[in-house]
This record gives C-alpha cells, structure tokens and sequence, in this order.
C-alpha cells in the first residue's frame, strides 16, 4: 500500500477547521451551562411600601364653637355706635362691654325722669296718708307749680331745638343749592366746549385726544351735578325726618306735662279726706313708677352690648360713628380649641370615621396640623373652598367634615379663622 504524503498547505487548512470546530464546541458548552444556571436561580423579591389610603380635601379654619355676631336688641337696632371699646384680636370676658350705643345718653335721662317720677309718686302717696294739712296742700301746690315750669322749659327748650334744626336745613339746602348751581354752570361750559371741539374734530382741525378730553370733561361734569343733586335729596330727606321726630317729641312733652300736672292737681282735689281706696291709688301709682325704672334701667343696659362670652374679637363690622350694619357690630368666638373644616366629596364621605387621623396644611403657616375627625356633617352641600385651578368644578356636592386641632396646634392658627387648608384624612 502506498502511503500519500500531504503538502504544507493541506496540513494548515486541517489545524484550522480542527481549531474552529473546538472553539464553537466550547462556546455551546458555555452557554449551555450558563443557560442552566440561570433558569435555576430564583428571580430577586422587590420590596415595596405600603400605600396609605387617605382622603383629601379642601377646608376652612375656624373655631370649634360657633362664631357670634354681637349686635343691638331689636329695639335699638339701626342705632348708631358711640364708643368702641375693643379692637380686633383682642381677648374678651364674659359681661365686658364691647361698644356703647349712641341712645345711651337718650336712654339715662329717661331713667332720670322715671327715678324722679318714683320721688313724686313717692310724696303723693305720703301726703294721702298725712290727710290733709295746710302744709301738705302747700306742698302740692309747689308741685304743680313745679310741674307747670319743667313743662314750659321743656316745651321752650324742644321749640328752641326744632327752630336749630329748621334753621339748619335751610342753611345746608341753601348752600347744596348753590354747590349745584355752580357745578349747573361748568357742566354748561363743559356742554359748549364739547360741542365746539367736536365740531373742530369733524373738520379734522383737532385731534382725537383733545376732543376725547372734552367728552371727559362734559361727563365729570354731569356726574357731579347728578352726585350734588343726590346729596340735595339726602339733605332734605334727613333733615325733614329730624324735625318730624323734634315735633314728635315736643308733642309728647306737651301730653306728658299736661297729664302730670292733671294729676297733681286732682292729688291736690284728693288729700283733704283720706281714704283707703285713695291710699291704694297712690300705692299703685308708686308702683307703677317703680316698674317704669325697672323698665328704663334695662332700655338703658341694652345699649351697652356685652360679650356674653369669654373668647376674641375677630372681626369689627361697624365703627364709631356708623350705624348697625347687617353683619353687626363685631364677630366674636372662643378660638381655642380651632377645627379645620373639611368640604369631603359626597363620592369619598362614606369612608371618612369619627376618630380618624387627619393632616392640616397651608400657604399661611409652617409644617403640618394635626387632628382627628370629631364630627361629620349630615347635609350635602354645594361645595364653597375652591382651589381656583383651570377647568375646576364650580358645582361639586360636598359634606362638611370637622377636624379638631390638638392643641398646641391650635394654638399656631387662632387668629387665622376662615384661613383656606388642604386637608387629609387617614382611613
């Protein structure tokens, strides 16, 4: 057998395909092993938090007890405030007079009169027990004497004081007349340059700012008068009305006087025989005068408007000088503890608890508030906090939600009642 010998060039082809062949070999191995090894380790666990569910929504800060609104008695309603005895924020107690009412002085001469009414019923009364005594009917007489004279002096006094009035109206009418004659003649003159300018306008021989100028002018004008005018009417109106309740009040001085000197001289009739029945009209004449002082002693304390409770002043409505707005004279609450009352949507109030922990933030404190929910309301309402964001639903139904504050963070936002918060309820 003959033996083929291989040349050079065949003995290189075979290494390399030899090579080849053991590399490929290697890496499917590799990959193989690596594939096993793989599938056999487990997948890594990724441990995630626990999600807090909550409840969020928009609120207000105000006292947990109701806000009072201080305001006169129905009778003295509309009155006007004479002195203002406390300021915003200030902290106030239970009976402190807050504001004094511009009847007082009014309201303590009718006390005046009704104590000394007490004294003359008091000395008839007196003199029909004494019987009668030439120094009794002596006495009587100087009473009605006395009478007669408070009657004239009153009667002098309030005639003297509707002629001030009648005098002073005719001063400011005349004078607010004049004011509207004169602001008549620059609205004329206004009216005349307007109309010259606007024709100079038209011909283009002016410009359009001087003519607008000219319009303005003419309008200033215009609602000048008309303001001067309203001012006339309110003058008349005020001052017709003043002399109205002085003729008013003159004409009861006149019945009032003349009744009590009517009865001064029919006592005077009446104490030459005592009687028991006349003893016991006396009586109830004192008593009667007694009941009236009782009577102006409360008119009286009505116009000192005191806190009924303890707490602090956040709000005045009516100054000094003003008279009884709406809104009343201040607004007054215990703002300790505070709550944050949250507007919960209807959709999420079902799971709200009393009970349930609560977050409070705002743009007007640092941190966080806390609190748990003491109350949840039991009406639906139109919501009335509003984020004021873009394309926002102006008529979401909502359920009124208190959070109380503890309370030292109810302390931090006393004096921010009505403050607009975020809330958020833990469930």
């Amino acid at each position: 057998m003959t033996l083929k010998v291989l040349s050079p060039t065949n003995r290189w082809l075979i290494g390399l395909v030899a090579a080849a062949t053991t590399i490929t070999g290697g890496i499917i191995f590799y990959g193989i092993s690596q594939s096993g090894m793989v599938s056999q380790k487990p997948a890594p666990q990724v441990e995630t938090a626990p999600v807090r569910k909550k409840v969020t929504a928009l609120g207000r800060l105000e006292p947990e007890a109701e806000v009072i609104k201080l305001s006169a008695p129905l009778a003295l309603d509309g009155d006007r405030i004479a002195q203002l005895l406390v300021k915003e924020g200030e902290q106030v107690k239970t009976g402190q007079v807050v504001a004094i009412l511009d009847s007082r002085d009014k309201l303590q001469d009718a006390l005046r009169q009704a104590q000394e009414q007490v004294k003359m019923a008091q000395a008839k009364l007196a003199q029909v027990k004494a019987g009668a005594k030439t120094g009794e009917i002596v006495a009587q007489k100087a009473s009605i004497e006395r009478l007669q004279a408070q009657l004239q002096s009153d009667r002098v006094a309030q005639e003297e004081a509707i002629a001030r009035l009648e005098a002073q109206w005719e001063g400011d009418k005349a004078a607010q007349q004049a004011t509207i004659r004169k602001i008549q003649a620059e609205l004329n003159n206004a009216q005349a340059e307007y109309q010259r300018y606007q024709q100079l306008y038209k011909e283009g021989a002016t410009s359009g700012s001087s003519f607008d100028s000219k319009r303005l002018s003419l309008e200033t004008a215009q609602q000048q008068l008309n303001e001067a005018k309203a001012v006339l009417s309110r003058i008349n109106a005020t001052s017709s009305k003043q002399i109205r309740e002085a003729k008013v009040a003159l004409q009861r001085i006149n019945v009032t006087g003349s009744k009590q000197i009517r009865e001064a001289n029919a006592t005077l009739d009446r104490i030459a025989e005592v009687r028991p029945v006349d003893v016991q009209a006396a009586q109830a004449e004192v008593d009667n005068a007694v009941a009236s002082v009782k009577r102006a002693q409360t008119d009286l304390e009505q116009a000192y408007i005191k806190a009924p409770v303890t707490g602090q002043i956040l709000k005045i409505h009516t100054r000094v000088g003003e008279k009884m707005s709406d809104s009343g004279i201040a607004d007054l609450a215990q703002t300790n503890p505070m709550v944050a009352v949250a507007e919960v949507y209807q959709s999420d109030i079902g799971k709200v608890k009393t009970g349930q922990k609560a977050v409070v933030t705002g743009q007007a404190f640092n941190g966080e508030l806390q609190g748990v929910v003491s109350q949840i309301g039991l009406q639906v309402n139109q919501q009335n906090v509003f984020s004021n964001q873009p394309g926002e639903n102006l008529d979401k139904r909502v359920v009124e939600v208190k959070i109380r504050l503890t309370p030292e963070d109810s302390k931090k936002v006393a004096g921010l009642t009505n403050l607009q918060v975020q809330t958020e309820i833990e469930l």
